[in-house]
């Protein structure tokens, strides 16, 4: 992951190098931060570079934190202190062991066997046991964030310390499915269940705050023995507890639909995401069920330009359909972008002078970032017979097109699992599969690559993805980033992921006064 840190100079609520919105240093200009200096009561912070003398996160009082259940949002980074997954993914997404012992994996059972911990106790002191793990995997099955990735579960069994997955299909990657917080069973329904992290939440004085855990697992000793919690409630409300130094460290994506305002001076590192950002082809209509016409499109797109100039430089631009952060990415395959490249690819597709082409790219309306790299991509690639205008959509609308194949092209984005698994997109009645792409050789690919053991792994993928170039059934852009901030001055380096925003915190080089 490349380090990014940097004074931050934005206030951020849409697109805000087009709205003109990009001094962080002053936001009594912002009618919301007015509202919010009468919900606290603190002075006017100082706003200089300074060390920390306190650490405090933000948190919704009343609402769930259960990892599963709760929003996205304070909540979901305060549970990377407070619970673990039987794996945690590691910065080029790779899954590597955390509550699982040890596994193995009947491929013709299409069943794991996981061995958990047994020197592994929750914060209340009890242990983990294989039952709380398949609770926590049977709720995630069926809760929103977590059902699409387990949607080849076909059973959750639990045996003393052992635990049995098994699946509908042969899948060798599902350990990279698993960092799925585990809680204790019996304890989801409180607002701060049980976890085995190295934190618990605890109220004293009627203050609520963040204990460490001394039963924790691991030895590394921890940047703070307690962590402060204030109370917020909504997102500006968070925005400004930043603003104001009140909190030390939020996590978002800058580049959202429903964004939100963050002032202030600080520094930021980008994670890498799962999140994809692609143009998708309608691929039952001329000339776009052609390949070549296809692959040609996708070598038009200035992916860099388009990740640093509309997406603020938060994201990774990447022409295959995985994060360039992950060890499987192909870059061999990548071709460097250049008008020369496009035009040849057009002529070889036999679109380069001659009868107009006029195509239509949809895209929604509630993202200003997703319409001007629409915009700008529609512009780059009507260069040739091929012309592409954009139509704006309002979500309902753009949702609708897209469901009744009524589109020439789409802007989409797409939070793809961490097994970098295409069915959805690409496979015979893929969910995602909006412009009828078949093909059934793609659908062997992909099913071995996901069947492929650690031997046979790069081949399977490197294989999937030389098919991918050659069909483009859509085009990957980029993908994002989450970006995690703190005040200026209180960090030389930290090393989050997307996944964790507090990976490997025992070793974060912060400043603390």
């Amino acid at each position: 992951m490349k380090k990014s840190l940097a004074a931050l100079a934005f206030l951020l609520v849409s697109l805000l190098s087009l709205s003109g919105c990009s001094d962080w240093e002053d936001p009594a200009q912002d009618d919301v931060f007015q509202t919010l200096k009468d919900y606290y009561t603190t002075e006017e912070p100082v706003r200089g570079p300074s060390p920390l003398t306190s650490f405090s996160l933000p948190y919704f009082e009343g609402e769930t934190a259960d990892p599963i259940s709760c929003a996205e949002g304070p909540h979901q980074v305060l549970g990377a202190l407070l619970y673990e997954g039987l794996f945690v993914l590691d910065p080029h997404w790779e899954a590597q062991p955390l509550l699982a012992q040890s596994y193995t994996y009947d491929a013709a059972s299409h069943t794991y066997t996981i061995e958990v911990r047994s020197d592994i106790t929750f914060s209340d002191g009890s242990s983990l046991t294989a039952y709380d793990a398949a609770a926590a995997l049977q709720r995630a099955r069926s809760s929103p964030r977590y059902s699409a990735r387990l949607q080849d579960v076909t059973s959750v069994h639990s045996y003393g310390n052992t635990l049995e997955i098994t699946l509908r299909r042969d899948n060798a990657q599902l350990p990279a499915l698993l960092d799925i917080p585990i809680v204790k069973a019996g304890t989801e329904e409180s607002l701060f269940p049980v976890g085995t992290g190295p934190y618990y939440y605890t109220e004293q004085d009627g203050k609520p705050r963040l204990l460490v855990n001394t039963s924790w697992h691991e030895t590394p000793s921890l940047p703070f023995h307690e962590i402060g919690l204030v109370r917020c409630k909504d997102n500006d409300s968070v925005a400004y507890a930043f603003y104001a130094r009140e909190v030390q460290l939020l996590a978002y994506d800058l580049t959202a639909t429903h964004g939100t305002n963050v002032s202030g001076v600080g520094i930021y590192e980008d994670a890498p995401s799962t999140t994809m950002h692609y143009i998708g082809f309608n691929v039952t209509r001329d000339p776009l069920r052609n390949p070549a016409v296809r692959h040609a499109l996708s070598l038009g797109i200035d992916r860099g330009e388009c990740t640093n100039a509309y997406l603020l430089g938060h994201g990774l631009p990447a022409q295959q359909p995985l994060s360039p952060a992950s060890s499987l990415y192909p870059t061999g395959e990548d071709v460097p972008y250049s008008p020369d490249n496009f035009d040849s690819a057009m002529a070889e597709a036999g679109y380069r002078a001659g009868n107009t082409v006029s195509l239509t790219m949809i895209v929604n309306a509630e993202n200003e970032f997703k319409v001007s790299a629409a915009q700008k991509i529609a512009a780059d690639l009507s260069h040739h017979d091929i012309q592409i205008s954009v139509e704006v959509l309002p979500w309902d609308s753009y949702l609708q097109r897209l469901s009744s194949g009524k589109f020439d092209l789409f802007y989409g984005e797409c939070r793809m699992t961490a097994d970098w698994d295409l069915q959805s997109l690409v496979g015979t009645g893929g969910a995602l599969n909006y412009g009828g792409y078949a093909d059934s050789q793609m659908d062997a690919l992909m099913q071995a690559a996901l069947a492929a053991d650690e031997t046979q792994r790069g081949v399977a993928y490197q294989n999937l993805y030389t098919y991918f170039a050659q069909q483009a059934p859509f085009a990957p852009i980029c993908f994002k980033s989450l970006s995690v901030l703190m005040p200026s001055g209180s960090a030389d380096e930290i090393t989050p992921t997307a996944s964790n925003p507090f990976y490997n915190f025992p070793s974060w080089k912060l400043n603390i006064k």
